[in-house]
C-alpha cells in the first residue's frame, strides 16, 4: 500500500506500487519479485504505465478510455472494491483523521490485520 495525499490521481502511484511488491515464496528456487498480470479500469490506461509495466515482464490488463470494458473484468476487479469496502467498515480509514501518516498506516496495517483473522476464524469454524 501506498498512502498519498488527497486526490492524487492513482496513475501516479502505479509503478512505484508494482515495484514495491515483496518477493512472494510459494515454489522452490527464487521467490517471486513481480505479477504475471496487472489488472486496471480505464483510470490506469496509459502508454507510459503500459511500456513500463511490459518491460517488467508484466501483462497490462487495462480498459482503454473511450473504448468497451475488458469482458470479465469487473468480476477480477469486484476483489478490489470489496476490500475498499472491509476497510471502510473502520470508520477511522473511512475519512483520515490523523495527521501523523505513520498513525493512518497503522491503522490501516491493523484494519488489514483484523480482516484477514476474522476471514480466517470464519473458514476454520
Amino acid at each position: 500500500m501506498i498512502t498519498t495525499a488527497a486526490n492524487v490521481n492513482d496513475i501516479t502511484q502505479t509503478l512505484a506500487l508494482v515495484d514495491g511488491i515483496p518477493p512472494v515464496a510459494g515454489r522452490p528456487g527464487h521467490p517471486r519479485r513481480r505479477p504475471d498480470a496487472l489488472l486496471g479500469d480505464k483510470a490506469y490506461d496509459s502508454r507510459t504505465v503500459r511500456r513500463e509495466l511490459r518491460q517488467r515482464r508484466i501483462v497490462p490488463v487495462i480498459s482503454r478510455k473511450g473504448a468497451p470494458n475488458i469482458q470479465g473484468l469487473g468480476k477480477l476487479r469486484y476483489v478490489v472494491e470489496q476490500t475498499f469496502a472491509l476497510l471502510h467498515q473502520f470508520k477511522r480509514l473511512a475519512v483520515r483523521w490523523e495527521r501523523r501518516l505513520e498513525l493512518h498506516n497503522a491503522f490501516l496495517s491493523l484494519a488489514c490485520s483484523l480482516i484477514c483473522w476474522r476471514r480466517l476464524k470464519r473458514n476454520h469454524s
